[in-house]
């Protein structure tokens, strides 16, 4: 038999190395390629579980005025455009006087694709009932991350004891999913980074220092990251502690009217790793639009 021909097998292994050799290269462009991430992937909220868009809606702008003031129409519109491109996380509070708004646009909406968050002030007599108000205004059985609003003391666990007690009862009863707290100083977001009862973190970031604790807390992508200001560094123990973190105050507070602002807190936000989620109060879908842009830019930066 001559050396130039080949066996069946060897005619068919070599075939298979071929087609495995084809589909490798293929992976880079083809439908094997793999998907850059974007502002509405469903993320995971660490430790807790729960999914939620990386890209939540605010209903709380300057104290829930913005979102108040377009009516419940208006309102109902943007919460469905919202979805429509993807965007499941929605967040509220009894401050924002919105809980009424959101149950209206929500209503016509799948729940079990929704991830609702709210927030409770202060510390109510009986917070369960309280509870249960929202539940109500919000027209749902279940919150799914509910949070105590505002924390500004080193001791806030202390003084809220009974919240945070009925919350722990609530996550039993699966009245909530989850809860944390939202904190608004340096001293109660450190007591919340060495909490174990804290499932959700939301969390003042932007490089800017803007609503933080201190201009001096400015930091960007080309600081010497070994150097964190303070919120940052507690940050990075609530992602060290599995603490499920969201960023809030991404725009400033709504002061980020200049578009590069905008564009150097959303692209250190997301580059940063510190957040699983953040949100963003919008008032029309441009804004809803130019968010996505952006966020799915930077990410892709990093792809």
């Amino acid at each position: 038999m001559s050396r130039d021909r080949i066996t069946r097998r060897e005619f068919l292994k070599g075939t298979a190395v071929m087609a495995g050799t084809a589909l490798l290269s293929s992976c880079s462009s083809g439908p094997f390629a793999k998907r850059k991430p974007t502002a509405v992937d469903l993320v995971t909220l660490d430790k807790t579980g729960l999914k939620l868009s990386r890209l939540g809606i605010g209903t709380g702008s300057k104290g829930g005025s913005i979102q108040r003031a377009l009516g419940a129409d208006g309102f109902n519109r943007l919460i469905h455009y919202a979805y429509d491109q993807g965007i499941t996380y929605i967040d509220t509070a009894e401050s924002y006087r919105t809980h009424t708004m959101v149950r209206e646009a929500i209503k016509d909406l799948p729940r079990e694709k929704l991830f609702i968050q709210s927030k409770m002030p202060g510390v109510p007599e009986k917070p369960l009932e309280v509870l249960d108000r929202y539940r109500k205004e919000l027209g749902v059985e279940y919150i799914d991350s509910l949070l105590t609003h505002c924390g500004v003391t080193a001791n806030w666990n202390d003084e809220r004891r009974r919240v945070l007690d009925a919350l722990e009862e609530a996550k039993d009863k699966k009245i909530i999913r989850a809860h944390g707290i939202s904190c608004h100083s340096l001293p109660a977001l450190t007591r919340a980074a060495e909490l174990d009862w804290v499932d959700v973190n939301l969390v003042r970031i932007n490089p800017q220092g803007a609503h933080m604790d201190t201009p001096a807390e400015t930091w960007n992508a080309t600081s010497d990251k070994s150097h964190l200001p303070p919120v940052l560094k507690q940050i990075k123990i609530m992602r060290q502690n599995k603490h499920g973190v969201i960023g809030m105050k991404i725009i400033g507070n709504g002061d980020f009217t200049d578009p590069e602002d905008r564009e150097k807190s959303i692209r250190f936000t997301m580059q940063s790793g510190l957040t699983d989620a953040v949100v963003i109060g919008f008032k029309s879908p441009a804004e809803i639009d130019e968010a996505i842009m952006r966020i799915n830019r930077a990410l892709a930066e990093m792809a």
